[in-house]
């Protein structure tokens, strides 16, 4: 069966006084109907504006979608015009944005904010989309969520609004639900209150999720593949499990040792990678994580590792063969076996 969603070669430019931002560089993934993909990495590595390409919702200028193709459910979103997409967008795919006060119009109730979508997509009168969007802000878990329907956003408190971001996203029951951080400055209670209820609405609606984090708890407990970015680029993708029992991309590894685990002896110290994510500007030919890489061999700083396949369902963009269990202490005369 073909996947719901299918990005191949996408590119998303933005064009600087200082030159071209080369902020998404021929990333291909796909999701699959009913499941969960995460899309993770640090700040600035691509992961929002590649969601924020699916969407077509790029400001031009100074961005644009340079290349590649978008299907969903077999229809190329980068050919579909403006008219075709307002359809598609909180119809068919639904976004949560990463910070639901600057996301919620702080001049319109949030009943509004809902039935707009209601009246626009499924054509209810107002008197049904404001039946709807109660029922959907009950659905979420808001309490006397009727009642909460002539609020406004700064009414309610931080994780009440992404409750709220969730309901407005769910109110056309969409065939894919993408989240953008939608835990950010949340605490840790609300966190998996929120994660739990994307979770239960996920299998009630029967929609694919794509959660974009940097948070690999989240990953790990809420998805069933995971692709690994960094400066624009995938350089990891594999089910959950594989990737954290076996990730092969020093990135991957530098990120799952850079957490706390339960598992590990108290007073073991944490190793945070080292330095910063590279310019995006006319990057150099080389592998843009050897700078900061505990692998680094002399062939890292001439060529650009590609995608390979590295295990059944398993690719990585490396150019040696690494695993978890080699030593930190790994020097560059040393090597690492290829």
């Amino acid at each position: 069966m073909a996947p719901l969603l299918d990005v191949r070669n996408l590119e998303t430019h933005f064009h600087t006084q200082d030159g071209v931002v080369k902020a998404v560089d021929n990333v291909s993934f796909y999701v699959n109907r009913g499941e969960t993909l995460g899309i993770v990495g640090e700040s600035g590595c691509g992961k929002s504006v590649t969601s924020l390409s699916i969407m077509r919702l790029i400001p031009s200028p100074p961005g644009k979608i340079a290349g590649g193709q978008i299907f969903f459910d077999g229809e190329d979103l980068l050919q579909a015009n403006e008219q075709q997409m307002r359809h598609i967008r909180g119809n068919r795919i639904a976004m949560i944005f990463q910070d639901p006060m600057t996301s919620l119009n702080p001049v319109l109730t949030v009943g509004r904010q809902i039935t707009e979508s209601l009246e626009l997509h499924l054509k209810l009168t107002k008197r049904e989309a404001l039946s709807r969007a109660g029922e959907l802000l009950d659905m979420v878990g808001i309490p006397s969520a009727s009642k909460r329907l002539d609020n406004y956003p700064h009414q309610f408190s931080g994780g009440m609004r992404q409750r709220v971001m969730i309901a407005m996203a769910l109110a056309c029951n969409p065939e894919l639900l993408i989240a953008d951080e939608p835990t950010t400055a949340l605490d840790v209670t609300i966190q998996a209150q929120i994660l739990e209820l994307i979770n239960r609405l996920k299998e009630e609606l029967d929609m694919a999720v794509m959660i974009i984090t940097h948070d690999l708890g989240v990953v790990a407990g809420m998805t069933d593949r995971v692709t690994v970015m960094y400066a624009g680029k995938v350089v990891e993708e594999a089910k959950t499990s594989e990737l954290f029992e076996n990730p092969r991309m020093p990135y991957t590894i530098g990120l799952l040792r850079s957490i706390p685990r339960l598992d590990e002896g108290r007073g073991r110290k944490l190793n945070p990678i080292r330095g910063l994510p590279p310019s995006l500007i006319d990057l150099p030919q080389l592998c843009p994580f050897s700078p900061r890489c505990d692998y680094v061999r002399d062939e890292c700083l001439t060529k650009t590792p590609p995608l390979r396949s590295v295990a059944q369902d398993h690719r990585a963009a490396c150019l040696f063969d690494i695993t978890m269990e080699t030593p930190l202490s790994v020097q560059q005369s040393e090597g690492v076996a290829a």
